[in-house]
């Protein structure tokens, strides 16, 4: 039986308390307590499709989410501050219907990665983020095409530089490299012959423009394909390529799997599937969700949880959206916990996975915790409430009770506790390995 069967419940892999946490921590950022009973009351199949369809969360959406975030997203990119750029994401992070969405999002990032260190223009850096929002779930090709006429993309990879006679070759080799084929999938005659095919492709004041004037027409040989190629035939041919499919199904399966759970044969699976289906990403990953190896013992907790993961998650958890906290401290804090948001390192990306836990990086995220618990990533400080959370859904229980509830509430399993004071508790819980896991 395929490792991608739909995964149902048995004695051995139920349907608990700590799939329901797992399956919310691995693609929405966390839960609240009422959304994980939902869940947990009804079948993964269903939690799965409100996942998908952007209905996966009860409360902590506000009714004009789409406004507010049109108008703060616009005042951002007006604004000049990157700053203010970086907190409307966590906003739409924090409160978004479809936080799905947002974690492909944060992918996507990742895949294209571009930098506003060099494009130095954050009216083109939202457009970008907007486009990958948009097609977070597309077929592949509507993303691909979308990003190859992205002028912060362009600009980010020396495209206007690129012209018949005088070649630049950055963004022909990302397309290959990092986008699409993977390294050992093409030969530097590939690469050569795809720089001269997207000749012309530049940004006039913050739009593509394909100048023929200084395309390079004549014929190139690409992968085996022969012709008269433009950048648009390029991005056809690279589509075409099994690689490419492979690529995708690795990119996926590492941001829903932790490492060394998803074997070589399984990869295959999934590309194929991609190929077989046009490369569509929703499909894909509703063929990840659904499945017996999401749910695996192997698979639950295993994954190292990336900064906005592991700072977003315990907010929506512990229902800090009722009294937001400031998102331009939560994009300061993002940084120092080593992913700054519109900043990628370089055209690779973040590594991820243990490269996030540095000496500095762990110390930041456990500053970041006590700033959570102390009420300090709020302006003015204002401690959180956790009593009351606990009180609510527990009644008048010990402390040990609450404890056990929160335990659950962040992990989905029991953590015993002598501390009497639920802050310090909360503090340990936050900290310990288990917190930068999802």
């Amino acid at each position: 039986m395929s490792v991608w069967s739909p995964y149902q419940p048995t004695n051995d892999a139920r349907w608990n308390l700590q799939r329901v946490v797992h399956l919310h921590r691995r693609t929405a950022f966390a839960a609240t307590w009422p959304e994980i009973q939902r869940d947990l009351a009804g079948k993964p199949e269903e939690a799965v499709s409100r996942l998908l369809d952007g209905k996966s969360r009860l409360d902590g959406v506000p009714q004009d989410f789409d406004s507010l975030s049109t108008v703060i997203g616009q005042a951002a990119a007006d604004s000049g501050s990157p700053e203010r750029l970086k907190a409307w994401w966590l906003y739409r992070c924090l409160f978004t219907p479809h936080p799905l969405q947002e974690r492909l999002m944060l992918m996507w990032h990742n895949h294209f990665a571009t930098s506003n260190l060099k494009v130095d223009d954050l009216k083109l850096m939202k457009r970008q983020n907007e486009s990958l929002r948009k097609l977070a779930l597309a077929p592949f090709g509507e993303l691909l095409a979308t990003l190859a006429h992205d002028p912060a993309l362009l600009n980010w990879l020396d495209a206007p530089q690129n012209r018949q006679g005088h070649p630049n070759e950055n963004l022909a080799r990302e397309l290959m490299e990092l986008f699409t084929l993977g390294i050992g999938h093409y030969t530097e005659q590939d690469v050569k012959e795809a720089a001269r095919s997207l000749t012309g492709w530049t940004v006039r004041q913050g739009e593509f423009r394909d100048l023929a004037a200084v395309h390079d027409d004549g014929e190139k040989e690409i992968l085996g394909h022969l012709g008269k190629h433009s950048g648009d035939d390029l991005v056809r041919i690279l589509l075409d390529q099994p690689s490419t499919a492979r690529r995708l199904a690795w990119r996926l399966t590492g941001e829903f799997f932790g490492e060394g759970v998803v074997t070589s044969t399984a990869l295959d699976e999934l590309a194929q599937q991609l190929r077989e289906n046009n490369l569509d990403i929703r499909r894909a990953v509703e063929t990840i969700l659904r499945s017996q190896l999401f749910f695996s013992s192997a698979n639950v907790g295993t994954r190292i949880a990336d900064p906005v993961s592991f700072l977003v998650g315990p907010l929506r958890a512990l229902e800090c959206w009722r009294e937001a906290p400031s998102t331009l401290v939560l994009a300061e804090w993002l940084s120092r916990m080593g992913q700054d948001l519109f900043y990628p390192p370089n055209v690779g990306g973040w590594p991820g996975g243990r490269a996030w836990l540095s000496t500095r990086t762990t110390i930041a995220r456990s500053n970041c915790m006590a700033a959570l618990i102390a009420g300090n990533l709020h302006t003015p400080p204002r401690p959180l409430q956790i009593e009351q959370l606990a009180t609510r859904f527990c009644g008048k229980s010990s402390a040990q009770e609450k404890t056990t509830f929160l335990s659950r509430l962040l992990f989905g399993q029991d953590v015993e506790s002598t501390d009497s004071d639920l802050a310090a508790t909360l503090t340990r819980l936050l900290t310990t390995p288990q917190a930068h896991l999802h």
